[in-house]
């Protein structure tokens, strides 16, 4: 054996009993490895299995609430509309010269009624009054505000609707 042998044979001796070293002092921190030690890169792409199904439930559930508002306000507006258009069709009727107040609230009864429920139809009063000096009819429904569906409190929404008087009342 040259010396060049003996010298190589001594660094790699050295160097296995360093290699052997390291081993043994990360078997002690993070247990014994089994297999080839993966990249840094691999254990980032291992860290985020099943990040997509996360975001993918997260996302989901904020678009389905924001769906759900907008679809509440929508229907918060029909009500609203629907009540606007009643109360100013009782008034115009309860406006002929041949009709009464009293007839004027029943048709905005039977018109809220018809429309979207006997409940929204329970408070509907009309009078006769003075607006801008003018004669004027007017119906006024006061009716829950759906916050829920359909649901909601009660006389949370008052609406009115006027028309000219045709008849001396």
């Amino acid at each position: 054996m040259t010396g060049l042998d003996a010298l190589t044979r001594r660094s790699t001796v050295a160097l296995l009993g360093r290699w052997r070293a390291t081993e043994q002092a990360q078997d002690a921190t993070h247990g014994p490895s089994r297999g080839p030690s993966r990249a840094p890169a691999d254990d980032a792409a291992a860290g985020e299995r099943g990040s997509a199904l996360v975001d993918f439930v997260l996302v989901g559930a904020l678009t389905s609430l924001i769906f759900a508002a907008v679809l509440q306000l929508a229907l918060i507006q029909h009500v609203r509309n629907t009540l606007v258009d009643c109360a100013a069709e009782g008034a115009r009727y309860a406006a002929l010269a041949d009709r009464g107040v009293e007839e004027g609230a029943e048709r905005t009864r039977a018109l809220v009624s018809a429309g979207l429920s006997d409940r929204y139809a329970q408070e509907v009063s009309a009078r006769r009054t003075h607006l801008d000096g003018l004669d004027v009819v007017e119906v006024r429904i006061t009716a829950p505000l759906p916050v829920a569906g359909l649901l909601g409190p009660d006389r949370a929404l008052t609406v009115v609707g006027h028309a000219l008087a045709e008849g001396d009342g």
